[in-house]
């Protein structure tokens, strides 16, 4: 069986950000954890620009690979402490985790088996990309430029708590 190159560019992005998943819950340091978490959203951005969504992958890099994993790593430096204790976690909040994940694991199967998809819905003509621009950065009643405006709050306030935390008393 012939694998294309679709498939195997998938493959390599969700294997990579499986591993870099599993590293970022498991690993001690923040600075790590936050490494590996900017691979699983770079890892995002590539599913996105492989289902040709260029606009979404550029998001993507822009405000969370940049925005968000700059945050994180500003409060890290700030709070000073590179080491999570993590050696001290008890039986039974392990166990709490592991029963949710299972459950979490559990809804999503049904979830997808139980699900019927309606694609009759969709039409094949598309939506010119100057209609999308206009809609995503107008000013004007239906338009999305107020999304990224609540961002840019939602970015300095993460900056503002990430400062009061790291603030000597």
């Amino acid at each position: 069986m012939e694998m294309s190159t679709n498939l195997l560019i998938f493959s390599g992005l969700a294997l990579l950000m499986a591993a870099a998943a599993i590293a970022a819950v498991t690993t001690s340091r923040i600075m790590r954890a936050v490494t590996y978490l900017l691979f699983v959203l770079f890892g995002t951005a590539g599913l996105y620009f492989m289902l040709h969504y260029t606009f979404l992958g550029a998001v993507q890099i822009i405000v969370y690979a940049g925005g968000i994993v700059v945050l994180f790593i500003f409060a890290a430096l700030l709070i000073g402490k590179g080491i999570i204790d993590v050696t001290h976690t008890s039986k039974l909040r392990y166990l709490a985790g592991v029963l949710a994940s299972m459950s979490g694991l559990a809804i999503a199967l049904y979830l997808i088996v139980n699900t019927t998809f309606i694609t009759d819905k969709f039409t094949t003509d598309g939506v010119p990309m100057t209609v999308v621009g206009s809609a995503l950065m107008g000013t004007a009643k239906h338009n999305y430029v107020l999304t990224f405006e609540v961002l840019s709050i939602l970015l300095l306030a993460c900056m503002v708590g990430a400062i009061m935390i790291a603030r000597k008393k």
